[in-house]
């Protein structure tokens, strides 16, 4: 055995409230590439990095969680465009936050259907 226990991670699960929806909307605007959909979860993969998996939950589950009583996002995606993307999600009426600067690190927050906070970053 290596100095490490693990090797990476595997998938990422996130609830969503209705799961047809969800798909629907991860594929078509997000343009996830879905593996398959059993009915209580569907599996999609990215070019890179682990597998994301939407999991039909009770209504009131989240993907995030709550900091100073805002929301905080548990899952950060990347892109080579990201005011492209930004463009592309406005158009399609996503709920978006502005795009912010770190260090010249750029990033913005967006929210899936089912409420669930998101970021992407370059």
């Amino acid at each position: 055995m290596s100095d490490h226990l693990f090797n990476g991670i595997h998938y990422f699960r996130i609830p969503v409230v209705d799961l047809n929806e969800s798909v629907s909307w991860y594929s078509d605007c997000l343009k996830f590439r879905l593996k398959f959909n059993r009915g209580d979860l569907a599996v999609f993969e990215l070019e890179n990095g682990p597998l994301f998996v939407l999991v039909e939950a009770d209504k009131d589950s989240r993907g995030h969680f709550l900091k100073n009583g805002q929301p905080e996002f548990s899952v950060g995606l990347t892109t080579s465009d990201i005011h492209q993307l930004y463009d592309y999600l406005a158009g399609k009426g996503v709920k978006l936050e502005s795009i912010e600067e770190d260090d010249g690190h750029q990033f913005f927050h967006f929210y899936d259907p089912s409420g669930n906070k998101l970021q992407v970053h370059n």
